[in-house]
């Protein structure tokens, strides 16, 4: 029994149309009448054609039409935050118009049990994306610019020449503490994500502070150290309610240095910190403000709205797959800066001590 695969030539042939219009069926790229449609497709059925041979285009083309993706965390955790996801949908969308799909990569070799799973050194890729690049995604940087293949950084600095997508971190999170310092906070805390990869939470000292790989984090603390330069810093193990609840339950833990305000660098971790206060039966906003930073809207909040920083995650994405697009067509590609929006909820009011507590 042979196993020749069908072509489009056989197609045509059973149809009875010519190869070039049972090819338009499938790539749509010329209208036909509905009654050929349905006699091209119809001889496809009979012969198990499914469409062209996706490794002939990328021969064709001399492209894989992959795109990889690499996370600062392990890709179990990265999907739990909606930042992420939101990040991703923006990315698929800009790179499906040349036909590109998304390969999620651990930011080093791995191996599974059948043998060498798909890397950065492995896989067909025609550019990659770095999510952050610190740590050991300096590694994956160093491995991308040997095979020669574009690359895009989002919130990270990969060097010159680099293209990137980042948010102005630090102003905005100065906005937030600014926020804050208007309503007469003085005693104020700072929940952060992690400072580095493998990062175990814990108070931050100043020692911990000039260690601080992973930009976000540092740059966003920044932005509260220009308010409040002696705010102690908790930080997370990452942006999850969880780990929100672990630095909370600290950071109220001592009645006597107890602060009026904390700003936390996620809404994840806002939710957590703000679990935390009702568990120390504190009132929000009378006893104790909150903020977070992104904007996103998480399950079991309400009757909170969060004060915070609104960032374009999906746009953040797009940018970046606007960026591989342009360099796989030998165009440059510039660095975009974008712009958080601050958004003052219910979760944030005047610091107790005003109010004569």
């Amino acid at each position: 029994m042979s196993t020749r695969r069908a072509t489009i030539a056989d197609v045509a042939r059973e149809a009875g149309v010519s190869p070039s219009t049972a090819s338009v069926v499938f790539s749509g790229k010329t209208p036909v009448s509905d009654a050929t449609r349905k006699r091209v497709l119809a001889a496809a059925a009979a012969l198990g054609y499914t469409g062209p041979d996706p490794r002939a285009a990328s021969l064709r083309l001399g492209r894989s039409g992959i795109v990889g993706v690499v996370f600062e965390e392990h890709l179990g955790t990265a999907f739990l935050d909606p930042v992420k996801t939101l990040m991703m949908d923006g990315l698929a969308d800009a790179v499906a118009p040349m036909g590109a799909g998304l390969l999620l990569l651990r930011d080093r070799d791995s191996w599974s049990r059948e043998g060498a799973a798909p890397s950065l050194t492995t896989a067909p890729l025609d550019a990659a994306v770095l999510i952050g690049c610190s740590g050991l995604l300096r590694e994956s940087l160093d491995t991308v610019r040997a095979r020669g293949i574009p690359v895009v950084v989002v919130e990270g600095d990969a060097g010159e020449g680099i293209p990137r997508i980042e948010l102005d971190n630090r102003e905005a999170q100065r906005q937030a503490a600014s926020h804050l310092r208007m309503l007469g906070h003085t005693r104020v805390a700072t929940v952060t994500l992690a400072p580095r990869s493998g990062w175990a939470r814990g108070w931050l000292t100043s020692d911990d502070e000039g260690d601080i790989t992973i930009e976000v984090t540092r740059d966003r603390l920044a932005g509260v150290r220009d308010v409040y330069p002696d705010a102690p810093a908790f930080a997370a193990a990452g942006s999850f309610i969880d780990e929100g609840l672990a630095a909370g339950r600290q950071v109220f833990a001592d009645a006597a240095t107890r602060p009026t305000a904390v700003v936390a660098q996620s809404d994840l971790l806002a939710a957590g910190v703000i679990r935390a206060a009702e568990e120390a039966g504190l009132r929000i906003p009378e006893d104790v403000s909150v903020t977070g930073f992104d904007g996103i809207v998480v399950d079991g909040l309400a009757p909170y709205e969060l004060t915070t920083l609104v960032q374009p995650a999906t746009e953040k994405g797009r940018a970046a797959g606007a960026a591989v697009a342009a360099m796989l067509r030998g165009e440059p590609a510039a660095s975009i800066r974008f712009t958080c929006e601050f958004h003052e909820g219910n979760t944030t009011g005047p610091a107790p001590d005003e109010l004569g507590r």
